[in-house]
């Protein structure tokens, strides 16, 4: 399959690392000029000038923005005023040791409010703004980078699952509301992945308890995701690529799905 995304502009939110960088590397190397976004200015320009650099004479442009208020989605969007691919892929977890009632009852109110507007309110305010454009061209793709947490709701990260069901209901409700226009809105449900957050919170528990960062994972995995089936961490490109062809023409006849990539951990979705 060659994916051929010259002529298209595709905006990847939270793209100076992990899934994010590894979405905008690939659709830049599919021919698509390529918006990077970050919160900061060093690490969207760091992020613009390497990917430049791999991929010579590809149209990248940098935009920082704090996409979880309103001000930053509107600096944003004066600065790109129209996109053919919009992948709302900015959002953060915060992971904790919480196993009864009694700990979930200590999440205050401003991490409950502080991972909605970040990961759901940034791509609700995004696709509001670009997908009526895409409709009126008659091609868009739309991509929410939800999480197997949407529908394996992770007691340690029961505000984190909470966005992550909320992508699902705002994808699907969006595709029902383009159906027909040859725009596409789709969910892709990631499974534990060595990304930058998770990633990170890995090295960090191998360096605390003197074991290797693989070690590490697997005791993840046998602890809290004991479903999986290919028994590892996915790498941020194998995320990347589903993402990367749900934006493609090929996957034309592919909306208002949720798209898993999780090694197999969701046993069974209805």
């Amino acid at each position: 399959m060659n994916i051929d995304l010259k002529g298209k502009k595709a905006i990847v939110t939270g793209s100076t690392a992990g899934i994010g960088r590894a979405t905008a590397e690939g659709l830049a190397r599919a021919g698509a000029s390529v918006v990077i976004s970050g919160r900061g200015s060093a690490r969207v320009d760091e992020a613009v000038r390497q990917i430049r650099q791999a991929f010579p004479g590809s149209e990248i442009a940098g935009v920082a923005a704090d996409l979880a208020t309103v001000e930053g989605v509107e600096a944003f969007i004066a600065q790109v005023p129209d996109a053919d691919i919009l992948v709302n892929n900015v959002g953060t977890a915060h992971i904790r040791d919480y196993n009864s009632v009694e700990d979930i009852a200590k999440i205050p109110d401003e991490d409950w409010l502080g991972l909605f507007q970040l990961n759901v309110m940034s791509g609700v305010r995004m696709t509001r703004h670009y997908l009526p454009r895409m409709v009126k061209k008659g091609w868009g793709r739309v991509v929410f980078v939800s999480s197997e947490s949407a529908v394996n709701i992770p007691k340690e990260m029961l505000d984190y699952g909470m966005t992550k069901t909320a992508q699902l209901a705002v994808s699907r409700g969006l595709a029902e509301a383009v159906a027909g226009t040859g725009v596409t809105v789709n969910a892709i449900l990631p499974g534990p992945t060595r990304s930058e957050i998770l990633g990170d919170f890995m090295a960090k528990q191998a360096a605390a308890n003197g074991i290797t960062q693989e070690e590490a994972e697997q005791g993840f995995l046998t602890a809290l995701r004991p479903t999986t089936l290919i028994q590892r961490f996915a790498t941020t490109d194998e995320v990347a690529n589903i993402i990367i062809y749900t934006c493609s023409e090929q996957a034309s006849a592919t909306t208002g799905a949720a798209l898993r990539v999780d090694g197999g951990v969701v046993r069974f979705v209805a």
